[in-house]
């Protein structure tokens, strides 16, 4: 699971990294000193579990939590055995109490791992028999069926994505993450936070942005290198 530390205090980031470097299962991707980094990054980068302090200066850390895709689990760290129900009221999968004890941290890790699994198995469900030209997908009760081609590009919305065809749109419950990793990389790359497009459908870009058809889509600042290596070859 790829995850990050937030936490206002240099000595407590320290201690949590130290805690996660022990759990194989654990990827650390960065350790961030405010809620306002860690959005800014999230908004970047997939993240599956953040390790995150309640109170932080100058935010309120129930509202942030909300704001964090349901994909993405949330351990609160605390120094207040009384803030663990603010863990509850954002579906937090639980909370750790400073100091932080590494038997009941490899507990909360593992129900983490547990959930996410889940999670995972719930999305798959959204997509079946993945193949190398077309694909089922689960939305309102019935299965599409999606050839590969037909696809101009996949939006992300919350914990939805949108697959747009020509003809109309497609939508079923699933993060884009995951929905990356079912397409295949040779054909679909994202170009934006919000978006994942089909290389051949595109009609013409500039510096900034990608047409396809009647669409405009803005190409991230994180991901405009990319997006020319993998289009121009340029590397």
């Amino acid at each position: 699971m790829k995850c990050i530390i937030v936490d206002d205090e240099p000595i407590a980031r320290k201690g949590v990294k130290k805690l996660v470097e022990e759990i194989p299962a654990l990827e650390l991707l960065g350790c961030l000193n405010s809620a306002k980094s860690a959005v800014v990054f999230m908004n970047e980068n997939p993240v599956d579990l953040v390790f995150r302090v309640i109170q932080l200066p100058g935010v309120n850390g129930r509202e942030v939590a909300k704001s964090i895709p349901k994909t993405t689990l949330v351990i609160f760290i605390t120094a207040f055995t009384e803030y663990a129900l603010d863990s509850y009221e954002v579906d937090a999968v639980g909370y750790l109490v400073k100091p932080i004890e590494p038997a009941k941290f490899r507990k909360a890790v593992e129900k983490a791992i547990a959930y996410h699994s889940l999670l995972l198995d719930e999305e798959k469900k959204a997509v079946e028999n993945i193949g190398d030209e077309y694909i089922f997908v689960k939305s309102d009760r019935r299965y599409f069926k999606v050839n590969l081609k037909d696809i101009l590009f996949v939006e992300g919305l919350k914990d939805y994505v949108i697959i747009q065809l020509e003809d109309k749109r497609i939508i079923t419950r699933m993060s884009l993450k995951n929905m990356q990793d079912l397409l295949p990389q040779s054909a679909f790359f994202r170009i934006n936070r919000s978006y994942i497009i089909n290389r051949e459908q595109i009609d013409s870009f500039d510096n900034n942005d990608v047409f396809i058809k009647s669409y405009e889509i803005a190409i991230g600042n994180s991901f405009r290198n990319s997006f020319f290596e993998e289009l121009m070859g340029k590397r």
